[in-house]
């Protein structure tokens, strides 16, 4: 750029920036590089243009230290993150700077734009294929849909980021594309634990990392998940490859979002939310795309706050998914892992043309025969069980075992348990649950069916216990 482009500090309000420019003003979204004392490179981002002559800006790091004054220089674009195979196996921040204490990226690779539109709709194509978990009540109740977008839904410390990562550790070895993870907002240690998981399983030179750590600005917060989504992007436009999208978490990027809204000092919404709510959502989501060649396949974790699931930010994320599984804080109390709560989870491949009609039929009993329990659960707690019809205690009695059989060890969490995880076909779970709706385990020990793979485990537990079994469950 030339000198007359070059702008000054003339406001700093914690990570908003105020710019003045003699010449012609930077776009909306371009990126601007302050030349400041410190060892870091400070970069910020144009929100605003407040007269003819000065842009209010979002910085990307801390800004302690930053002098009014000081020199700026437009980078002439969007910020720029490399996106190549050399990022593989990295963990990166919201600038792709190498932050993993490795040797830093080579020189010359290519860099992509972070602000990009999403594909046209002709070039899309729908998602029609289950991708499958291994998780039993995932894939029985709210199946993943291959090159679509899932969701995990829940409050605080149900289990949203186990499952997270034991979907990383089921799929990834699987799984014969790339893996691309946004860590938006969460804490470090995750972030930590998840790069050393992966190095440990040798899973992580198919991965690229990408984190914005919650002790971090609110700029880079909000920006992470498309930093992210620009190199998958990458390797399902240029390399032509499937990629799998992980993001933890998504509300963090909303609740970012929310941050900068109030700090450019635009006028709350809803609930306190920023008015550009629906917009800054579905310009994220929208991008999350299959095309002919490739597919994206995203899987998202979404914090809801105080369990309220109509939520503006969450109703909003939830307008753009395929499949959503919503973890039950009850059923995270009662023991029941994963806590899926199976009449709130749906999906839009749980349908009869895309799973066969057995699978579909099972999963509406699974789920007709859990409603009639927890409809009857206040008669039970008040009268007692032996108060009902014999029809409604038999359903009782399977819907208990249903549920038990839906549990499910995780290799993840393995350390913590002593169990080791299982991964459970889909024809397995579905025969499984027939078999209990058929009533083949009404005499069986609850304990039986909890935390084990198949029906096959439960029958051999069965088989060597008898009923020595009761008392335990008790």
């Amino acid at each position: 750029m030339s000198d007359e482009a070059t702008g000054r500090v003339v406001a700093v309000r914690g990570a908003v920036i105020d710019v003045a420019f003699d010449g012609p003003l930077p776009r909306i979204d371009d990126a601007l590089t302050v030349a400041w004392d410190q060892p870091e490179p400070l970069v910020v981002e144009v929100a605003a243009h407040l007269d003819e002559h000065t842009v209010r800006t979002v910085a990307l790091a801390a800004t302690i230290g930053l002098r009014r004054g000081t020199p700026v220089v437009p980078v002439g674009g969007p910020i720029e993150v490399p996106a190549d195979e050399a990022v593989l196996g990295r963990l990166l921040d919201v600038m792709g700077t190498v932050r993993d204490g490795g040797p830093p990226l080579p020189e010359g690779i290519a860099r992509k734009p972070i602000h990009r539109p999403a594909p046209p709709l002709d070039k899309r194509t729908a998602a029609t294929s289950v991708f499958e978990t291994g998780i039993k009540v995932i894939d029985l109740l709210a199946p993943l849909p291959q090159g679509g977008k899932a969701a995990m839904f829940g409050g605080a410390g149900v289990g949203k980021t186990v499952v997270v990562m034991e979907l990383i550790h089921a799929m990834v070895e699987s799984y014969a594309g790339i893996s691309v993870f946004a860590g938006i907002g969460e804490r470090s240690r995750e972030g930590h634990e998840l790069l050393n998981d992966m190095k440990g399983s040798g899973v992580l030179d198919r991965c690229a990392l990408v984190f914005g750590q919650m002790n971090e600005p609110p700029g880079a917060r909000w920006r992470v998940g498309l930093t992210a989504l620009t190199i998958a992007e990458h390797f399902r436009d240029e390399k032509k490859q499937n990629v799998l999208l992980l993001m933890d978490n998504v509300f963090r990027f909303v609740q970012a979002g929310s941050e900068v809204s109030g700090l450019l000092g635009r006028l709350p919404s809803r609930v306190g939310y920023q008015p550009t709510l629906a917009t800054e959502i579905a310009e994220l989501q929208e991008r999350i795309a299959s095309v002919e060649d490739a597919s994206v396949t995203a899987i998202e974790a979404v914090y809801v706050p105080a369990d309220d699931f109509t939520d503006p930010a969450v109703t909003a994320i939830s307008n753009h998914l395929d499949s959503m599984i919503v973890l039950s804080r009850a059923m995270a109390a009662e023991g029941m892992y994963p806590a899926v709560d199976p009449l709130g989870s749906s999906s839009v491949l749980l349908d009869p043309t895309v799973v066969g009609a057995e699978h579909y039929r099972v999963a509406q009993d699974v789920r007709a025969t859990i409603a009639q329990y927890r409809e009857l659960q206040d008669i039970i707690s008040l009268l007692g069980i032996e108060e009902l019809s014999v029809a409604d205690r038999l359903a009782v009695n399977r819907a208990r075992r249903l549920q038990r059989f839906l549990t499910q060890p995780f290799s993840v969490t393995e350390a913590f348990t002593g169990m080791p995880g299982r991964s459970v076909k889909r024809a397995d779970t579905v025969a499984g649950c027939r078999a209990i709706l058929d009533g083949e385990c009404d005499d069986w020990d609850e304990g039986d069916l909890y935390m084990i793979g198949s029906l096959d485990e439960a029958r051999a537990k069965h088989a060597g216990n008898g009923h020595a079994g009761e008392t335990r469950a008790a």
